[in-house]
């Protein structure tokens, strides 16, 4: 009898655990959360409720800790003191601008602090060894600092000249900083010999975001720093969507697939490197305590380019560090801003609602809408969710081209009508939206746009157009399964 009570205690307890644990879910979870990633939670919790609570608690703040979103406020402070006063270089002629350009620009500024700088000269490479070619000659000119963050660093047969400058530069007495996001590079091959090398040499760096709990240091560890950028005595930078690794991230299951990565880099000279330089000084910042003072270089007259073909052009910072998500923005205000053409470019293609309702519409609105993505996937989950939006593009009108195996297009832009672009790290996807630190450059300019539509026109020579009627032939068993994908995406 003893035991048939306790039998039957146990099981109340545990029908009022799961009780609790499901109302406390539909208190909690939706609070401060998009409705679809609090209905993901909400299943997820429902279904598996100890897993899914236990997966939540670890994964289930989409915000860095109370500490360094203060320290981003802190910096966005700072950065918008000094925007209020940059005598030496000229004012953008903001009068030439459309209206809505204006109000593109305000936004950034005011979600990210930084603002837009004309008299600016970028150019487009989308050849990867000629990049890390482009960026080592730009260190070996090197005088004062040489400042490098990248989501991945390796050194390897690829990256071994850039590392021979950067020792070079140290022995000059540069001085060499890098940042490397911490989760990213240690996971990858030789990652202890790119940290040895790294000292031997001489260069000062410290991991992005660490997941170090011993050590005090701990946030949701899928909250990553994706940013890639290079900047070189405050007068050259370069960005974009390129790690500095080999070509197959020398991993030996994309060895044995023979994939390769191809990336889409921006050589930038004038007043904007400065910004290229904060969000360097900022993430050093962050992850140091300390502020490189002599390090900050103004923008100034003396890089300012006064020709008709000079670029306006603005740096956003976006990331969990920030109170909204300002690459999402950006990108829903330019696709509601244009008038003739959007093309998007994004290896990893898993939008928000508010994205897809932007793109749909600009395809309602007889706009022309081309989106590239690869034709092969290197990361499963997200390849099924991206494959699970194709059928509503196309019928929307959107044109979609594939780049072939057995490449991964990793370039990451987005172009509307013949004057407008944004090149940078970060995805059309929620993860790049919430959970990654990004940086993005908005450009206004017809000559850099050409240059993009040459890259894009590449990406169409190489690659197919998926039709309506292919996509529609796809097996159910397919299908299904980028469904289930598109559900777990929205776990932020």
């Amino acid at each position: 009898m003893e035991t048939q009570q306790g039998t039957v205690l146990i099981w109340v307890i545990v029908f009022a655990v799961d009780l609790a644990i499901r109302i406390a879910a539909l208190i909690v979870v939706p609070r401060h959360r998009k409705p679809s990633s609090a209905m993901a939670w909400l299943l997820a919790i429902f279904l598996i409720p100890y897993i899914g609570i236990l997966f939540f608690l670890l994964i289930g703040s989409s915000k860095l800790p109370k500490k360094r979103r203060a320290r981003q406020a802190e910096i966005n402070r700072m950065i918008a003191a000094g925007a209020r006063d940059v005598p030496s270089v000229p004012a953008v002629d903001r009068a030439r601008w459309p209206e809505w350009f204006d109000r593109v620009v305000n936004l950034n500024q005011t979600l990210g602090a930084m603002p837009a700088l004309g008299g600016n000269r970028a150019e487009l490479v989308s050849d990867y060894a000629g990049s890390i070619a482009g960026m080592t000659s730009d260190i070996d000119t090197a005088t004062t600092f040489v400042h490098v963050e990248f989501y991945i660093v390796s050194f390897d047969v690829t990256t071994k000249d850039f590392f021979r400058a950067m020792e070079q530069a140290v022995a000059r007495g540069v001085m060499v900083r890098l940042l490397l996001d911490h989760i990213a590079s240690i996971r990858t091959a030789g990652h202890k010999e790119t940290l040895e090398e790294l000292d031997r040499i001489g260069v000062q760096w410290s991991f992005m975001l660490p997941v170090q709990p011993m050590k005090g240091r701990w946030q949701r560890p899928d909250l990553r720093n994706h940013r890639k950028l290079v900047v070189v005595d405050g007068r050259v930078g370069w960005m974009g969507s390129q790690n500095l690794i080999d070509r197959s991230y020398n991993s030996a299951k994309n060895l044995k697939r023979g994939l390769q990565w191809q990336d889409l880099m921006t050589r930038v000279l004038g007043p904007v490197v400065s910004g290229l330089n904060t969000v360097f000084l900022s993430d050093w910042y962050s992850e140091t305590d300390e502020i490189l003072s002599s390090e900050h270089v103004p923008p100034s007259k003396a890089l300012f380019d006064d020709s008709q073909a000079a670029l306006e052009c603005q740096v956003v910072p976006s990331g969990p560090g920030f109170e909204a998500e300002n690459n999402l923005r950006l990108f829903l205000t330019l696709l509601y801003s244009a008038q003739h053409r959007v093309i998007i470019t994004s290896p990893y293609f898993v939008p928000d609602e508010a994205m897809m309702y932007a793109i749909t519409s600009s395809c309602q609105r007889g706009l022309d809408v081309q989106l590239f993505v690869s034709e092969e996937g290197d990361q499963g989950p997200v390849f099924h969710a991206q494959r699970s939006y194709y059928s509503e593009l196309l019928r929307a009108g959107v044109r979609i081209f594939m780049y072939p195996g057995p490449f991964i297009l990793h370039a990451k832009h987005l172009s509307i009508d013949d004057d407008t672009a944004v090149i940078g790290s970060s995805n059309m996807d929620i993860r790049s939206f919430a959970l990654d630190l990004e940086v993005s450059l908005l450009v206004r300019g017809a000559g850099f746009v050409e240059q993009m539509r040459a890259v894009e026109a590449g990406y169409r020579e190489r690659g197919r157009e998926l039709t309506l009627d292919e996509w529609e032939r796809e097996p159910l068993r397919a299908t299904a399964l980028d469904g289930l994908a598109r559900l777990t995406s929205a776990l932020q």
